[in-house]
């Protein structure tokens, strides 16, 4: 089970990966970081995408259980932003504590795979350890 260093390196192995970090959306801080930013500093990005991820996730419209499930763990599973030159991929992260925590990808649109980014970021998501 990956830390959080490991599991960053991983996303940034990803096809088309310029940046990720692990972003505490409550708070706005960012956790861990790797690679690039698209605006150059780390904790601004990290601030951006957590207003992003806090609508998402406190919104009834987007948050809300299906068929009543009211299970444990964030309410949105991922967010996906699409730019004219990239994609933002927002993983939430299941904790043991208040869940407040995601991974966010930043892929290049021409060499990024979508699918493929999603489908390990659920992986690296759910075998993340946050020491």
């Amino acid at each position: 089970m990956p830390g959080i260093d490991e599991c960053l390196l991983e996303a940034m192995a990803l096809p088309g990966a310029r940046g990720a970090a692990l972003v505490d959306w409550s708070s706005g801080l960012a956790l861990g970081t790797a690679g690039e930013s698209p605006v150059g500093d780390h904790e601004t990005t990290a601030a951006e995408t957590a207003e992003l991820a806090r609508a998402a996730a406190e919104y009834e419209s987007f948050a809300t259980p299906a068929s009543g499930d009211d299970t444990a763990g964030p309410p949105v599973e991922d967010l996906i932003v699409t730019t004219r030159s990239g994609y933002h991929v927002l993983r939430f992260v299941d904790t043991s504590f208040d869940s407040s925590v995601f991974l966010h990808l930043w892929l290049d649109r021409a060499d990024g795979n979508l699918a493929l980014a999603r489908h390990r970021l659920r992986a690296l998501a759910e075998g993340l350890v946050l020491r």
